[in-house]
């Protein structure tokens, strides 16, 4: 695979950090006029039906190889993954603070890329990684310090962190070489079954009649499913695994800063110290060859 340079990838990086955080603001737009279940279960319905009439339209072929792989994928990195994380901010972890432990992915990523492709790190991109975790935990012990959510609720979000790096890892090593149209298809086609047994198990399958339930809705499936797992597809594609989750460490301070302007999201002093430290880990990270590199299997 051909990695395109840094300056080349930079809007579509971008976009992905934009895309991507705009999920735990609707994480937390939705649980306020939801449950997690109810939230997750609409938005994943409309937005497989929009997506299989796009695919209808455009004639593309579910084949029973693709669909395997797709379904298997869909249930880490969009079952598994998004379950856990909104399902931690319901129960009071705050948007920006979920957005910088699922951002750990990145370590997660290059530890099973080691294991599974056998990529290899070097020591400058381990560092800038280091970094980023050494933020995070200056973010997660702030929160913690405040006392308002017990401890075990953001265990939620790093299993969400697993699975979506289990997935990305995955999808790495296949190669898939169907669109990017039909493999979101299928996996939010997978999230639409899972969420809606969720849903019908825990008694939360209701239709809402609140305008911002609806809003929340519009939110999530516009630019979370179709702009942040669109884009998320589109880069790890074109710009490798280890890349692609190196990006998401920028989503916390987006997330953070986003959260605080719309819901007055409190920032602790000790956060912003992990912000920086964070963006610090991705810079170091970024400009190290390895992160050009360790996604082209010799």
């Amino acid at each position: 695979m051909s990695i395109p340079p840094l300056r080349a990838s930079l809007a579509p990086s971008l976009a992905l950090v934009v895309l991507w955080s705009s999920g735990f603001i609707g994480a937390e737009l939705g649980t306020r006029e939801a449950p997690a279940a109810t939230l997750l279960a609409w938005r994943y319905l409309v937005a497989a039906a929009i997506l299989v009439a796009v695919c209808v339209w455009r004639r593309e072929r579910f084949e029973r190889d693709v669909v395997r792989r797709q379904v298997l994928l869909g249930s880490l990195a969009q079952v598994a993954y998004l379950g856990l994380v909104v399902g931690g901010v319901a129960l009071g972890a705050t948007a920006g603070t979920t957005a910088l432990i699922a951002s750990l992915q990145p370590l997660v990523v290059v530890a099973l890329a080691a294991a599974v492709l056998g990529e290899r790190a070097r020591g400058a991109q381990l560092g800038g990684l280091g970094l980023g975790l050494a933020g995070v935990l200056l973010v997660v012990g702030g929160d913690l310090s405040s006392g308002d959510v017990a401890w075990w609720v953001y265990l939620l979000p790093v299993g969400g962190m697993l699975a979506l790096s289990s997935a990305t890892v995955l999808q790495q090593r296949w190669q898939p070489s169907e669109s990017v149209l039909l493999s979101l298809t299928i996996q939010t086609l997978t999230g639409a079954v899972g969420f809606w047994l969720l849903a019908v198990v825990d008694g939360s399958a209701t239709v809402p009649t609140t305008g911002g339930f609806w809003t929340a809705v519009a939110w999530v499936v516009v630019l979370s499913s179709f702009g942040g797992y669109g884009s998320y597809l589109y880069v790890t594609r074109t710009q490798g695994a280890t890349r692609a989750s190196t990006w998401l460490y920028l989503t916390p301070p987006t997330t953070m800063l986003w959260a605080a302007l719309m819901f007055g999201d409190r920032v602790t002093p000790l956060g912003l110290v992990g912000l920086g430290v964070s963006a610090l880990g991705v810079a170091l990270a970024l400009r190290s060859p390895a992160a050009a590199t360790a996604d082209v299997r010799a």
